[in-house]
């Protein structure tokens, strides 16, 4: 062994023995490595920022606002001069004969809109990615990707004027026909199905950017390979496509339950109207009603912790069982 070879040996062997006091092979201590990464990507911060400060403004400091739930918040006395009643609220929200009618509403739009729109980006992404035609592609990609560039006001209102009962495109047609006006708005069977295809409609196109992205990033020597053993395009999409996407598949599905317990609150206030409330009043309405109009904002905020703690148990529980079968997770 030569003597430039001993001294690189004990070299690694020194900086092995230092533990954590080496950082790129150089020896320094650990507030010199974070000083030298620090400047190193310094670049890569600053672009980072602003969306570190919208989650610690907009999402770590609201959290001190959690207290509201044990308080009987008066804006009179302040934050921490109202009264401290415990877990008051609570059984209030939990006994409330209105509870069960609100879980019921929001789980059944949000089970809805998890089976029905929630493949809808898959199918469309699978379905673009294999026009060969890069213009018709581009130009599919535009028509599907405005809806989402407009408003909720405006989606009800076009529902409005196709499917109002007295003077909806619709309708008028079912009564050239002899029929008679079908209340597509006022009936509450219609109206989880007309929010599910709102979504739908408004969405699904802009919901393929990520499935887009993730099929872009396929190893095409899969699909050659796929070729010459034989596979027409049906199976190199079920055994090459979709194995290759799952992944992102999985990690959005997860985050989908999440958000579970939000289903849109503008879309079912511009919506709703007295026949349907019995089947429109969800969990954010009634946080709008009873915290905003009436002002109880401790009672709001204990409906806010219970849709959190709901979304946290999926999220985790989710993300436990796509690591037992095998799959990456979210975290």
């Amino acid at each position: 062994m030569s003597r430039s070879q001993s001294e690189v040996i004990n070299r690694h062997i020194t900086l092995d023995k230092g533990g954590d006091k080496g950082s790129y092979g150089l020896g320094l201590p650990r507030g010199s490595r974070v000083k030298d990464r620090l400047i190193r990507d310094r670049y890569l911060y600053v672009l980072a920022l602003p969306g570190l400060l919208f989650f610690l403004i907009f999402k770590y400091l609201p959290i001190w606002g959690l207290a509201l739930a044990f308080k009987n918040y008066s804006p009179y006395l302040g934050f921490w001069d109202s009264e401290w009643v415990g877990f008051k609220y609570f059984h209030e929200f939990f006994t409330n004969p209105d509870f069960w009618i609100l879980f019921r509403n929001t789980m059944a739009i949000s089970l809805l809109n998890i089976v029905f729109f929630f493949p809808i980006p898959i199918i469309l992404s699978l379905l673009i990615n294999e026009v060969r035609s890069h213009h018709f592609k581009k130009t599919i990609q535009t028509i599907i990707y405005l809806p989402h560039f407009l408003s909720w006001v405006i989606i009800a209102g076009i529902c409005f004027i196709v499917l109002g009962q007295s003077g909806g495109i619709i309708n008028k047609i079912i009564v050239e026909f002899g029929g008679q006006p079908v209340g597509f708005l006022t009936e509450p069977n219609f109206f989880w199905a007309l929010l599910t295809a709102q979504s739908i409609w408004k969405e699904a196109g802009w919901g393929t950017i990520i499935f887009l992205a993730a099929l872009a990033g396929v190893n095409q020597d899969l699909y050659e390979a796929a070729q010459i053993d034989g596979a027409n395009r049906w199976k190199q999409m079920l055994n090459v496509t979709l194995p290759a996407i799952k992944s992102t598949i999985i990690v959005l599905l997860i985050l989908r339950l999440g958000q579970v317990m939000e289903v849109g609150f503008e879309q079912i206030y511009l919506m709703m109207s007295a026949p349907v409330a019995s089947v429109a009043d969800v969990f954010d309405t009634y946080v709008y009603r009873t915290g905003i109009q009436n002002g109880r904002f401790s009672y709001a905020t204990v409906v806010g912790i219970f849709k959190s703690v709901v979304g946290l148990v999926l999220v985790v529980t989710a993300n436990r069982l796509a690591k037992k079968f095998g799959e990456e997770g979210l975290y």
